[in-house]
């Protein structure tokens, strides 16, 4: 899975390192040795939990495919991640996307018990709060990962990312579909609100700290609070540049 090059050789960390990669023979089964390690607990063991998500990877291999398309999005846009090993063993982000993913196939197979068992250790050890009825595409990145809450009814298509203290989510207690749509290429900066069932369209950015109750139209950057649309249209997918300057504030009509 990863090549000796790649695996410090600090002795104080060595038995991590076997533990959490050098002992597994794929991605797979390390993965799910590392879910089961994180999240297990006295209601639910380690061994059990590890041997249930091995289940989730053996009927849904694409899952396995998605948590791989996610860590090479994050050492692809992440500045402070230098190799595979980091975000694997330690990015939070990353862990609690994986986590999610073992509780949506819960949480369709009608385990919903289990499946909020899993959000809520996640949410505990992480800080990441995800519902495990929402919908998260492939190659997501949640820099950080602290603070972020994603709602029941969210979608969040592929190639997003996020950065800490980011909500989705609802605008009152009714039930339905209530919760932020966010399409491809999106980048939502830190502290930002989208909040209700709206769209944010492809290639879109969300200022930091913005609180997003309207639609936002594809490859356009919206800022403040409310948001507004600033500057002129995006040309390039924000969230795989991470580029989170924002132009003169020239509010658009």
């Amino acid at each position: 899975m990863l090549s000796e090059s790649q695996v410090c050789c600090d002795p104080l960390v060595m038995g991590l390192l076997a533990t959490g990669i050098k002992n597994h023979p794929d991605f797979a089964s390390a993965l799910a040795a590392l879910i089961g390690r994180k999240l297990g607990d006295h209601y639910v063991s380690t061994d059990k939990l590890t041997h249930l998500v091995i289940e989730c990877y053996n009927d849904v291999p694409d899952i396995v495919t998605a948590g791989a398309a996610d860590i090479q999005a994050i050492r692809d846009r992440d500045p402070a991640c230098p190799d595979y090993v980091t975000p694997f063993l330690f990015f939070k982000g990353f862990h609690a996307i994986q986590c999610y993913r073992v509780a949506n196939w819960l949480w369709r197979d009608e385990r919903r018990h289990l499946a909020l068992h899993l959000q809520s250790r996640a949410s505990e050890l992480f800080g990441v709060d995800i519902h495990p009825a929402a919908k998260l595409g492939r190659r997501i990145l949640f820099d950080h990962g602290t603070g972020i809450v994603i709602g029941e009814t969210s979608v969040i298509h592929d190639d997003v990312s996020i950065l800490q203290g980011v909500t989705l989510g609802g605008t009152g207690k009714h039930a339905g579909d209530r919760h932020p749509k966010i399409h491809r290429g999106v980048l939502i900066g830190a502290g930002a609100k989208v909040l209700g069932a709206i769209e944010v369209g492809e290639g879109a950015k969300v200022g930091a700290g913005s609180i997003v109750l309207e639609a936002v139209p594809a490859y356009t950057t919206v800022v403040g609070n409310p948001a507004r649309k600033i500057g002129t249209r995006l040309k390039e997918m924000p969230s795989l540049t991470m580029d989170q300057t924002l132009p003169p504030i020239d509010y658009m009509i």
